[in-house]
């Protein structure tokens, strides 16, 4: 082996015992055995090694071995035999078997590795989500008999978004390594942590007490606020917001239980984060926000799969000035379990869960095709009147879709008049004019919705530039009763028309309501007692 060109370290064992103590002592690379020695043959010799490593290559070289018994021993695990009478075998057979090993090892390595991986996450060291989650599945059938409770406590850093946006990942990777020591600090042997994604974390805590479980997240919570994170010479403040939830004979599954912590993680960022929120099911907030939760999935599956539908409310102008005029409002419905569903129910978890750009995406778009269709895009006249949230206002992407579709489209502009309401214009006031004023440089045209809530907001019609006032249908609706809703309307009209804008009234419901608004001055009509919302189709065959 050495004219091979082998540094060689060798072992010498004959018997079983020999060969039992010798294989502790070193990393071994190969094993040759003769095939009979007295009273130890190769095949306790193999039998020896394989238990001791399955790994370790085994060479028989033998005087005399018959075919039969050389076929048996490779069946059992022997990589090659060779004669004694053609020993120049032996070099090129340890060769090859080494590096066949070297390759096995390698791959061995990358499967272990990969498993690794599986159940572990490579930044932290901590349980991934998918081990954690089984873990919990675990669990929560183990606490049904006998009843047992257990603590779910999830976790979220408040300010990580920040520091990777301003410092780059490599400092939020930091974050989460130093967040990872310091809950390392706080958990038993027998609790399992583990990082769920993002500058999330998870820790079950079992056989835990609610009041101890408790004490256990102020700490952690008390620890994370005091922890100064320091990058680049420049501190920041970190805290973290912390959702709770029981594990018990109860729990029906690990999945809800994840929901709850979630919910009450969440709940308790909207409270003014770094703070601890333990679910209830009698908290109503927490219903209200698992509600949402809900909807916000059920709205990207309805985009996903086309379930939203368009309805049109035509208006009716109440001056002859504007009759040639037709005007008219895109309104959106949710088709679900074959029913359909008012934006009311929706728009809000939409809103919370910034949803309503890619819900605004959807309404422009099959908007503008209907107005291309119809031909209504291209006719002399008409306005039509399509929603848009302060949220898509912010977008600075939507403005480029916008232009987009209308070249797709091939609509005048002018025919589209997009609508926001009073409170949201003012709540995003220089995105809502920057958006407002790139939109109208196109040709189309903007409303105020809602107008008269915020009656202190009537300076900001010097500031925003819109063509039409709609005004709030809560003071329509009384208009012929209440003869401060009267002043209102009143005032509203006048002042839009100060400003050179058209009115709108919402919420018509009967034929005095009309009168009273056209005599008031009021140029356009909208609501029950004008036209009821239709779907397009409809709305297309009475035209």
């Amino acid at each position: 082996m050495k004219k091979g060109g082998f540094s060689v370290e060798h072992g010498w064992a004959d018997s079983a015992a020999s060969l039992s103590q010798t294989l502790p002592t070193n990393t071994w690379d190969l094993v040759i055995t003769d095939h009979n020695m007295m009273g130890f043959s190769s095949s306790d010799a193999l039998k020896i090694v394989k238990e001791f490593d399955e790994g370790i290559p085994v060479i028989i070289v033998s005087g005399a071995i018959g075919e039969e018994v050389a076929a048996e021993a490779m069946r059992l695990g022997v990589h090659d035999y060779i004669m004694k009478d053609n020993l120049t075998r032996l070099i090129p057979a340890i060769r090859r078997e080494l590096k066949q090993n070297e390759n096995r090892q390698a791959r061995l390595r990358a499967e272990a590795h990969i498993d690794y991986l599986f159940s572990y996450d490579s930044l932290t060291g901590l349980t991934n989500r998918q081990e954690f989650e089984k873990r919990l599945h675990v669990l929560v059938r183990a606490s049904k008999n006998p009843p047992r409770q257990h603590v779910l406590m999830f976790l979220d850093l408040d300010q990580f978004k920040i520091i990777n946006d301003t410092c780059g990942h490599i400092a939020g990777d930091e974050l989460l390594v130093q967040t990872t020591h310091l809950l390392k600090r706080h958990i038993r042997n027998q609790d399992t942590l583990a990082r769920l994604g993002g500058d999330e974390f998870g820790i079950i805590l079992e056989d835990c007490p609610q009041e101890h479980a408790l004490k256990l997240a102020e700490r952690i919570r008390s620890e994370v606020k005091e922890h100064r994170f320091v990058w680049g010479d420049k501190p920041f403040a970190v805290s973290v917001s912390i959702g709770m939830v029981k594990i018990d004979q109860h729990t029906k599954n690990h999945h809800e239980l994840l929901s709850c912590a979630d919910l009450a993680c969440y709940a308790a960022k909207d409270k003014g984060r770094n703070g601890i929120t333990w679910y209830s099911e009698d908290d109503a907030e927490l219903h209200q926000r698992r509600d949402e939760m809900q909807w916000a999935s059920r709205i990207k599956q309805a985009v996903e799969e086309n379930r939203f539908t368009l309805y049109f409310q035509p208006m009716r102008p109440l001056s002859s000035a504007y009759s040639h005029s037709p005007h008219g409002e895109f309104l959106l419905r949710l088709k679900q379990d074959g029913r359909l569903v008012a934006p009311g129910a929706f728009i809000p978890a939409a809103e919370r869960y910034n949803l309503m750009p890619l819900i605004d995406g959807w309404v422009v778009n099959n908007a503008f095709r209907y107005l291309a269709e119809s031909g209504l895009g291209n006719a002399r006249e008409g306005v039509y009147f399509i929603n848009l949230s302060g949220t898509t206002l912010s977008d600075k992407h939507f403005f480029e879709q916008i232009q987009d579709w209308l070249k797709f489209y091939h609509i005048i502009p002018q025919r589209v008049c997009f609508e926001i309401t009073e409170t949201a214009a003012i709540a995003n006031l220089i995105n809502a004019v920057d958006f407002i004023a790139e939109t109208r440089e196109k040709g189309f045209k903007f409303a105020l919705d809602d107008f008269g809530v915020g009656l202190s907001s009537f300076s900001y019609l010097k500031t925003i530039p819109v063509d039409y006032l709609k005004i709030d249908g809560s003071f329509v609706k009384n208009l012929l009763a209440d003869p401060i809703d009267e002043g209102i309307v009143e005032a509203c009209n006048r002042i839009g028309h100060a400003a050179g804008l058209k009115t709108i009234a919402e919420f018509v419901e009967d034929d005095p309501t009309t009168h009273a608004l056209a005599r008031i001055g009021v140029d356009f009509a909208q609501g029950y007692g004008i036209a009821t919302p239709a779907p397009l189709q409809e709305y297309r065959r009475k035209r």
